[in-house]
């Protein structure tokens, strides 16, 4: 039987101390029904320095870490290529699990994730939880009313020159479960589910402008990695309703002045704030009122951080109901993503096996301890 979680606070055990930790660790602390108990590194000392800035918190092994009985959820940070060997040691050691993007580092990988957590009665999470923050909830409200009619049509669009230019250890994005599709598509895809339904189809390209890259920040500038995967993808995602989606995602671009994520409709079009943070301006326009007009909020869980989604887990974990950012979401939202490189690869349409119904809208002046 899985872990159920009856107390008021689900204890968290972070595994994975690196850069990102820190906005989960500064969030988790402000949130209801959640407690960071226990923190696990491979470098022991930075686990040690973390756990020291946060009172309450031990420094752990993994190891022990999975076997404490303090931990409820393991929230998983580590590298892309950790990420499934991760959760199904806390699966296995009988502990609910959240992690980071992407789910695995392909199908083959995560599948046998879900059945784990299926099979044991628990519960797989998976970032990213902006799209329950007020900036896509609101787009989602402003589509479920009708606002833009039957939406036909998106493009969504994220370029950057490469990590490289500010991260101090970059190589992992560079490798298996990274790329600008595979680190930032999660994202952009896991939002445009989550506004226009499950994805049926692709069709893709990709490239890749350098073999090699170059460390810009820290103690490594200077220092030359492998490029392992494509650095420039593009494609189109057929949806389940008909509608149809251009996406880019490149770490090959110096500037630009592309829109993030815009939906049109039979009655009008909505510019939808970057899908990487939680909040921003929903701007609509119409048939009849051809300019940009900001929307008032209509959804989401207001000023919500990183970290959300591990709360609205610990919630549904103890009232038995679904969450929003599960692991069958983020299947699916990587068997789109690997099916456009497989597209790409093959030149010609792939179809996507997996589907998933939209999760729940997050009600207007929700919160994660009760929405």
């Amino acid at each position: 039987m899985g872990r159920q979680v009856s107390d008021a606070v689900s204890r968290v055990g972070v595994v994975g101390t690196g850069v990102i930790s820190g906005t989960y660790l500064e969030h988790l602390a402000q949130l209801p029904g959640v407690e960071v108990v226990a923190v696990a590194d491979l470098d022991v000392s930075r686990a040690q320095t973390v756990a020291a800035a946060y009172p309450g918190v031990r420094a752990l092994s993994s190891d022990d870490l999975m076997a404490d009985p303090d931990v409820d959820i393991v929230l998983n940070l580590t590298i892309p290529a950790a990420h499934a060997p991760v959760h199904q040691a806390a699966l296995q050691a009988g502990k609910h699990t959240y992690g980071e993007k992407p789910l695995a580092v392909d199908r083959a990988e995560a599948e046998p994730l879900l059945k784990l957590a299926a099979a044991n009665n628990l519960r797989i999470g998976c970032a990213p939880d902006t799209v329950l923050g007020t900036g896509t909830q609101t787009a989602r409200a402003a589509i479920d009313r009708g606002d833009i009619g039957v939406p036909t049509a998106a493009t969504a669009a994220f370029v950057t020159p490469g990590h490289e230019l500010w991260h101090p250890a970059p190589e992992f994005y560079y490798q298996a479960g990274g790329g600008p599709l595979l680190d930032m598509g999660p994202y952009y895809v896991t939002s445009l589910v989550t506004l226009l339904g499950p994805v049926r189809r692709v069709t893709g390209r990709a490239g890749r402008s350098q073999e090699q890259r170059k460390v810009h920040t820290g103690p490594r500038a200077g220092t030359t990695f492998a490029v392992d995967v494509p650095t420039h993808v593009t494609g189109i995602l057929e949806h389940a309703s008909g509608a149809l989606t251009t996406v880019l995602m490149s770490f090959d671009v110096w500037a630009a002045r592309l829109p993030r994520i815009e939906i049109h409709g039979t009655e009008g079009s909505l510019s939808v704030p970057d899908p990487n943070h939680f909040d921003g301006t929903v701007e609509l326009a119409t048939a009849t009122q051809r300019d940009w007009t900001p929307l008032p909020v209509a959804g989401g869980y207001a000023g919500a951080g990183r970290g959300v989604g591990v709360a609205d887990m610990a919630r549904a974990i103890r009232t038995g109901e679904p969450h929003r950012a599960d692991g069958a979401l983020a299947y699916h939202v990587l068997d789109v993503l690997e099916s456009l490189l497989e597209a790409a690869a093959q030149d010609q349409p792939v179809d996507v096996a997996s589907t998933v119904d939209r999760p729940a809208a997050v009600p207007l002046g929700a919160s994660p301890e009760t929405a």
